[in-house]
């Protein structure tokens, strides 16, 4: 061999062998993190013998015979799987974000510093009931017993590695039972209702004059589009089923112009883009079901997130009694104690976002540590943040606040952008989550409930964030309940910004009573929908709630399923599975018509004629969908985006389905004009014409010309991404925790919302997180499925392999009966004291 040939190759052998022996530490390093799940650990604290059982997908059921047994076990069986994400959603919640990574992170810290998320969990935590005090405390030992347990950083998870490249120092601080109620202020924040639209409408406003940003944000369409409760009223100070408004023709014609004045007064401050951050749930009785008893589904819409957010579990009181209550199977979040979503032995129940508006944002005249409010300049309250940085020093915020809360334009540029600066100069803002609350107390109540009446007295105590509770019980009784702080103002709607000086935009002392919030047991139509539609109609309830709701497309949809599926028959677990995965375009009946009528030539046509015939069904291999969803992404941003800024432009939600519904009847609307075209007035045939021919350019650049060959798959993809070092932009670490993109079915506001932003493409941003169908028969033939898996280590068996089942639409096998995880269980642990 030549010389030069002959070195070439000592070097490859060198690098070979390195890399191999490269590969075998990492293979050491990754799996060292990977838990115990066999034989037996000693656990401090424990006072009896507790055993995890887990099954192929590595779910763990938790037998104990006390209560805190039980959640002294759950903290540790957390920290086995998800000890990281523990972490880091503590620093999240603490504003400490940057002792982790340092200056990257300190706008996050400071906002959520300034916010105070933390000092209130305090305050809640000194409040709560003795007995959550006692499992959170339980809760907090089994964590700090598994830490103890795994002190180096190779021993926790793949995660402490690559940090130690970048922060050597750190080191994890013991758990507390702060960290865990701190997290639920992490979900409030997340579901925080219509912030982002009263942002949005105050930016809209900077460019608009008010009759045209109303345009952009329609009333709900009752007519079309049912709410979850069309019966009952208030009345003698309780919500009342049976009841009707009582009005004279005076009263009520009073009221009809009061709603219509209030849904056309223009709106006034820009978040993130929570469109598509929703859920489904419904709720079916035993008089409608194959069995006679009730089936209950449930797929709450969030952002993906690599791990999921949600942790399967079941947590059994080996003998339930007075004592020890617990025999629970559902989702978990790592990090807290108890389950969230999911069943006892008696009863089942699901969430989704109800949505309320209670949060407002004040416009306030400040003059240094001053401001104004009713003709005299009071003092604003003040305090100091230290914020530790990784690789820095530390940065000491300011926070101040007004009467209405913590001056957030400071920190938050998006809302300071929007200050009107003729009249003010900050913002404030007063959101019920920074009230002290009892959610912590709910889960347990809610855990433990045993009828209607129990569960209705939990859902009392879940103030915050509000959500619609469905409700079945194994008796054959289906219910729905409004909880939550919501919010009675004595003046305005809620939905734009409003001067904080003048006192007149108050929130009363009381929010609305728990007894006078919209409830169903047992309605006649023997089913409830819940889908983030509105919750009843304003004509015969008030207060308000809010005027931003989703705008009913999905819930609409499943009424109308569940209505044929009855109409053929009774109903089963698979036909509520089935109704999940619905796929239809709730768009494409009113924007197919106008897209066909439209004078068009050239090689766009041939694309246009994948729409005729189409159904509106969204599955991997649909052409159609691929066209009409470009289109759609083309028409929205050539028809708005000239004339809105950034933070109010649209993200192709179901608001703009009825913006749009609007439009195609007036084809001479200022919006159809591209002012960027100074010598040409464009109207409505001009932009479908040019959405067409855009969208077909669009997708031959990116999916070739064979139009029939176009898959929506190929083009709406998941990437599930971890939230840490999956985007560091260093391409092989990212490659360690990040899985996908793979092909995914549905849209934004089908069903199976999978969600995207039409401003940044086709990528999903907001899926079913989970997936769940209770069978109050035999809740052992329940199902579901997790968006990712149970264990948050890179590598494990257990890390995504629900991923592409759920993508899928499969589920698994939901045990909850001691035989049946037994006969499943592949691993058993014992924790003895």
């Amino acid at each position: 061999m030549p010389l030069p040939l002959r070195w070439l190759a000592r070097v490859l052998s060198v690098l070979l062998a390195l890399g191999v022996a490269l590969a075998a530490v990492g293979v050491v390093i990754v799996r060292s993190s990977f838990p115990q799940v066999e034989g037996t650990l000693k656990v401090e604290s424990l006072t009896g013998k507790v055993e995890v059982l887990r099954d192929a997908n590595g779910i763990p059921h938790i037998y104990a015979d006390t209560p805190e047994d039980l959640f002294l076990a759950q903290g540790y069986v957390h920290a086995q799987d998800r000890f990281w994400e523990m972490d880091f959603r503590r620093h999240v919640t603490a504003g400490r974000l940057s002792e982790l990574f340092g200056k990257a992170t300190l706008t996050e810290d400071k906002v959520i510093r300034t916010m105070g998320w933390r000092r209130v969990a305090e305050q809640e935590l000194t409040s709560a009931d003795p007995k959550t005090r006692r499992f959170l405390d339980a809760y907090a030992k089994g964590v700090n017993s598994w830490m103890k347990a795994n002190p180096r950083a190779s021993e926790r998870s793949l995660e402490y590695s690559v940090l130690k490249l970048q922060n050597g120092g750190y080191t994890p601080e013991a758990w507390t039972p702060l960290d865990s109620v701190s997290w639920l202020k992490a979900m409030a924040w997340d579901l925080r209702s219509n912030l982002s639209d009263e942002i949005s409408r105050a930016l809209a406003a900077t460019k608009l004059p008010p009759e045209r940003v109303h345009q952009l944000y329609p009333g709900y369409p009752f007519e079309r589009n049912d709410p979850i409760v069309t019966e009952g009223t208030v009345e003698r100070g309780h919500f009342d089923q049976k009841a009707e408004p009582r009005l004279d023709d005076r009263e009520a014609a009073a009221l009809a112009a009061a709603a219509e004045g209030l849904s056309r007064v223009p709106n006034m401050i820009g978040a993130a883009d929570t469109d598509g951050i929703g859920s489904n749930s419904w709720v079916v009785s035993g008089e409608h079901t194959v069995s006679g008893k009730p089936l209950l589904a449930n797929d709450p819409h969030l952002s993906p997130q690599m791990p999921s957010v949600w942790y399967q579990t079941g947590l059994h009181c080996r003998t339930k009694s007075e004592k020890c209550a617990y025999d629970v199977t559902g989702f978990s979040f790592s990090g807290v104690p108890g389950v969230i979503i999911g069943h006892n032995d008696k009863v089942a129940w699901g969430f989704t976002n109800l949505g309320p508006d209670v949060a407002d944002l004040y416009l306030e005249q400040v003059k240094d540590d001053t401001y104004l409010y009713k003709g005299e300049w009071a003092a604003l309250e003040t305090r100091q943040e230290r914020i530790q940085v990784a690789g820095g020093s530390p940065v000491t915020l300011k926070v101040r606040a007004t009467r209405h809360g913590p001056l957030v334009s400071e920190v938050m540029e998006n809302i300071g952008r929007t200050v009107p600066q003729d009249k003010a100069n900050a913002v404030a803002l007063r959101w019920t989550a920074l009230t002290p609350g009892t959610a912590a107390d709910a889960i347990f109540a809610l855990n433990e409930a045993a009828d209607w009446h129990e569960f209705r007295a939990a859902a009392a105590l879940f103030d915050v964030p509000a959500q619609n509770l469905v409700y079945a019980d194994v008796e054959g009784r289906i219910g729905y309940q409004a909880p939550g702080r919501i919010p009675v103002r004595t003046k305005g709607d809620g939905t734009w910004p409003v001067p904080g000086w003048t006192g007149e935009y108050e929130w009363k002392t009381a929010p609305i009573p728990f007894e006078e919030l919209p409830s169903l047991e047992n309605p006649a139509d023997g089913y409830i929908v819940t889908a983030n539609n509105a919750v009843i109609d304003p004509a015969r309830y008030q207060p308000l709630l809010t005027k931003d709701w989703s705008y009913g497309y999905r819930a609409q949809r499943i009424k109308d399923r569940l209505d044929q599926a009855l109409k053929s028959g009774k109903m089963d677990a698979d036909t509520m599975s089935d109704i999940q995965q619905d796929t239809h375009n709730g768009l494409a009946d009113l924007l197919v018509p106008a897209l066909l009528e439209v004078d068009l030539a050239g090689p766009s046509t041939q694309a246009r004629d994948l729409l005729r015939g189409w159904d509106g069904a969204q599955p991997l291999d649909s052409a159609p969908a691929a066209y009409f969803n470009a289109v759609w992404r083309h028409l929205l941003m050539a028809t708005f985006n000239d004339e809105l800024p950034e933070g109010a432009r649209p993200n192709g939600g179901d608001r703009w389905y009825e913006v749009m519904r609007d439009l195609l009847t007036r084809a001479d609307d200022p919006f159809w004009d591209d002012v960027r075209t100074k010598e040409v007035i464009e109207s409505r045939n001009d932009m479908l014409r040019q959405a067409l021919a855009s969208a077909h350019l669009e997708l031959t650049g990116l999916l070739g010309a064979d139009v029939k060959a176009w898959r929506w798959g190929d083009l709406h993809t998941l990437t599930l991404t971890n939230g840490t070092f999956g985007t560091s932009g260093i391409a092989p670490i990212e490659a360690l925790f990040n899985r996908g993109p793979f092909g995914v079915p549905g849209n934004k506001d089908a069903v199976n919302a999978t969600g995207w932003n039409v401003q940044e493409g086709y990528p999903i941003n907001a899926v079913p997180s989970m997936r769940m169908v209770l069978d109050l028969a035999d809740l052992d033939k329940s199902r579901w499925i997790n968006l990712t898996g149970a264990s948050g280590h890179a590598f494990h068996d257990n890390y995504w392999d629900q991923a592409l089942p759920w993508a899928g639409g499969e589920t698994i096998p939901m045990y909850s009966r001691p035989e049946s995880v037994r006969k499943a269980a592949k691993h058993t642990l014992v924790l003895t004291r």
